[in-house]
């Protein structure tokens, strides 16, 4: 064997590339970052990302009066997994970790790193309204400040600090092309060197060659990232169960995230397991300001917008904002819907419609508590870059009447003819539920349910009115477009983070972490996630990799 050029190579960038060389870096190791983008990149898809974690039993949720427990906690996950194969072996093993790491450490861990929350906890996924189903009986969803850069911030300076104590290097615009392997062993990377390019951090860069490489290591960690840039291969691994996806999709995250890394490793002999979960969004906005080629942003919507297929009936529960993702998605695509409506007012969109992104967060990505505050003191207007999207973007219809406004929907639509009458008719019965602190409507007594917290109240769920009051108004729909995410299965781990091969033994020399392993074990989340989970994979599944790929 070639002498080793450096202790432990890591391919990618990202949250869970960062954490799992600061973690090797703090061991003693020495470390080379390996990144196809250019240097702008740095921290991967987290940057954009709002900076969601789940925590369990937190100081945050006890402040706000929410009982959590461990044992609720792994509950919910359990109801939302819905682990059902042999190959969630280690899944299922890394998700009793991840769920102990969340109730236990997690927090203590990343505030000793500079890492706080904001003190309002969200309601994410709220369920399919069974107690042993889908979703969070309590709010879990943490948002740092700083939102996603602020989660980076600790793990970028780490790795930037070794780097000037030359225990680390970072190799820009590098394409990993292919594993190296002697005996059976992972010794190293081969791939492309790339012209260097100053593109904006998401845009597409350059893939001129200017000549190649090669980098021999002790232990190799992949940490590229899942398939939700790449469209063709969302398809090609969608799976029936979920209907037929669309022909027109936006993209939650830019081109380069295509899953080339995971299709290296498995030619090198890593197994991958479970391709067909993902996570998909049915909440996607064509951005008005796009970085990337079908740029999506997805509404974190409150509970109180009607929701209408793409033919304008109104969709059942569980299948509500916020509840069911999932549940949601395969509804709209059994049916034939390749998007679907919200119709709200102002009043609604106001206190309740945030959107996904740093970027899209000025006020928690700069740590401002007093602009973050107007969320809650504002009496008229939705924070500002909601209301640049309601002005720009073109998914958005604002009209004073529902003639005006189904009109709008119908422009905006795919040839399709919406009858006002139907929609006003839906809207009308459900203002009429009003009349009383009891209701028959699922979406109201959700919305009544939801306003016992605190954190609801003051900055989620508006009071229940009617939608049609001219004093709530103007009107306003939304079309929803499908967006792509997140790769729930991935490369199968070991808990320490080792890539197994075909024969479930592990491949000497080589770790995955992040989304290409599924956020731990080839996907701890089973079919679903309970969201804020994440982030929290990356951190977690990098940090065992940094740790466990040092001691052995």
């Amino acid at each position: 064997m070639a002498p080793r050029e450096t202790d432990v190579i890591v391919v990618g960038a990202g949250l869970a590339g960062l954490v799992a060389a600061s973690e090797a870096v703090a061991r003693g190791a020495s470390v080379v970052v390996v990144e196809q983008e250019p240097e702008q990149s740095l921290g991967g898809q987290a940057f954009w990302s709002l900076g969601g974690l789940f925590l369990v039993d937190s100081p945050e949720q006890r402040r706000l009066g929410i009982r959590d427990s461990h044992d609720l906690a792994w509950q919910d996950w359990l109801g939302t997994a819905g682990f059902d194969r042999p190959e969630d072996k280690w899944p299922l093993r890394w998700a009793e970790a991840y769920v102990r790491f969340a109730a236990v450490e997690k927090r203590a861990w990343l505030r000793g790193l500079g890492i706080s929350f904001v003190p309002v906890v969200g309601w994410a996924e709220r369920g399919d309204g069974r107690a042993e189903g889908h979703g969070n009986s309590v709010p879990r969803f943490h948002i740092a400040w700083g939102a996603g850069p602020g989660v980076v911030k600790p793990f970028a300076e780490l790795a930037r600090a070794a780097e000037r104590d030359g225990k680390l290097r970072f190799l820009w615009r590098h394409r990993v092309d292919a594993l190296e392997t002697e005996g059976g062993r992972v010794t190293g990377i081969s791939g492309t060197r790339l012209a260097a390019d100053d593109v904006q951090r998401g845009a597409a860069s350059s893939r001129d060659a200017v000549g190649d490489f090669r980098l021999s290591a002790r232990s190799v960690i992949v940490a590229s990232g899942g398939i939700g840039g790449d469209l063709d291969l969302v398809r090609r691994n969608w799976p029936a169960r979920m209907g037929t996806p669309p022909a027109f999709m936006v993209r939650g995250v830019p081109a380069h995230v295509d899953g080339r890394m995971i299709g290296i490793a498995q030619a090198a002999g890593a197994q991958l397991i479970h391709p067909d979960r993902m996570w998909h969004y049915v909440e996607g906005l064509r951005n008005w300001r796009p970085i990337w080629k079908d740029h999506g942003i997805r509404i974190l919507p409150g509970p109180s917008s009607m929701w209408f297929d793409s033919r304008g009936d109104r969709l059942p529960p569980p299948f509500l904002p916020g509840y069911d993702t999932l549940g949601t998605l395969r509804y709209l695509l059994e049916g034939g819907n390749p998007y679907s409506w919200f119709v709200l007012n102002q009043s609604i969109i106001r206190k309740e419609f945030a959107l996904s992104g740093s970027e899209q967060n000025p006020d928690l990505t700069s740590r401002s508590l007093r602009r973050t505050l107007r969320r809650v003191t504002s009496r008229s207007r939705a924070p500002e870059p909601v209301e640049a999207f309601k002005t720009h973007g073109e998914d958005f219809v604002v009209a004073n009447d529902i003639a005006t406004l189904v009109a709008g929907m119908n422009r905006v639509g795919e040839g399709t003819s919406l009858d006002p009458r139907k929609i006003e008719d839906s809207i009308v019965m459900r203002d009429r539920e009003l009349g009383n602190r009891f209701s028959k409507d699922f979406q109201l007594m959700g919305i009544r349910n939801a306003r016992f917290g605190l954190a609801e109240r003051l900055m989620r769920t508006a009071p229940p009115r009617p939608i049609l009051d001219p004093a709530n108004g103007p009107l306003i729909a939304v079309r929803l477009n499908i967006l792509t995410r997140k790769t729930l299965g991935g490369l199968e781990t070991d808990l320490d983070a080792r890539v197994l091969g075909a024969d479930g033994e592990p491949i000497a020399g080589l770790f995955a972490v992040g989304e290409a392993a599924g956020f731990g074990g080839g996907g701890m989340h089973g079919y679903r996630s309970l969201e804020g989970t994440f982030l929290g994979g990356c951190l977690f599944s990098g940090r065992a990799a940094g740790r466990a790929m040092v001691q052995s």
